[in-house]
């Protein structure tokens, strides 16, 4: 069993194309998919929407004007009102993690449970964090490198990349802690299934193998794909937010409305 997960570990952290390129890669194109259509409905629920704008919003059209709503809020209150225009990112990528997240109740592997896609993740928000570092000080971005003295080069380099590590291997971590777990609880019911039928003749049906399953299983799920997956999109987008704002001097509005 521990060389399996060993195993199973390893080619989930695999850098190699074939391994990349595998179940979790398939994953992810079908949630794009998966979102691709749903902008799709939603589309023509807004097209169906506007011929009628005295009507109430109903329906699928309803719930995205909610969803973007709270979003758009989420995203002024931590960025400010000049940094509005990031919601449609900050809405695409909560739209896809948390997909992925409870996409493995398929039976499909999760693509956050493959090193490659939270890190891909990860590198979007680096670059924007940087993007906008550039776009506030100019030239003076690089002058950060060597403050407060240019001894301070070498760890300043090795700082830079700090959300980049944190916001991957949280993401990662939770997805390979919550598969461990959850192959660890099967394990465990085969095998007292298999224990039970031994003993008292309980069929492949019996309580152990259909029963004790179906009460337990479905409560980790929630936790591990639902729950958590919930969390982990929030605790990403706002430290998103977070480590951008942090890059905007302090009257960055000001200078935007002049």
């Amino acid at each position: 069993m521990v060389n399996n997960i060993l195993a199973i570990t390893d080619r989930l952290t695999s850098t190699k194309l074939e391994d990349v390129l595998g179940g979790t890669f398939l994953s992810s194109l079908i949630v794009i998919l998966l979102l691709i259509i749903l902008a799709i409905c939603i589309n023509v629920s807004s097209k169906k929407a506007l011929k009628n704008p005295l009507e109430t919003p109903h329906g699928l059209f309803l719930i995205f004007m909610i969803f973007y709503k709270k979003m758009e809020n989420l995203t002024v209150e931590l960025m400010g009102e000049n940094n509005r225009n990031f919601t449609p990112y900050i809405m695409t990528v909560s739209m896809y993690l948390f997909t992925s997240f409870i996409f493995g109740l398929t039976g499909l592997p999760s693509p956050v449970g493959n090193l490659a896609f939270p890190l891909i993740l990860a590198s979007a928000t680096f670059v924007l964090i940087h993007a906008t570092a550039i776009k506030y000080n100019k030239w003076r971005y690089f002058h950060r490198f060597i403050e407060p003295i240019p001894i301070m080069l070498p760890i300043n380099i090795f700082t830079m990349w700090a959300p980049l590590i944190s916001l991957t291997l949280r993401l990662f971590g939770n997805a390979l802690a919550g598969y461990c777990i959850m192959t660890l609880i099967y394990f465990a019911l085969t095998t007292l299934g298999t224990v039970i039928t031994h003993v008292s003749y309980v069929g492949v049906w019996g309580p152990a193998n259909f029963w004790v399953g179906s009460l337990i299983t479905p409560a980790f799920h929630f936790y591990f794909d639902i729950f958590s997956g919930f969390i982990q999109t929030l605790v990403f987008i706002m430290l998103t937010m977070i480590f951008i704002k942090q890059e905007e001097p302090e009257d960055a509005e000001e200078l935007v409305n002049q």
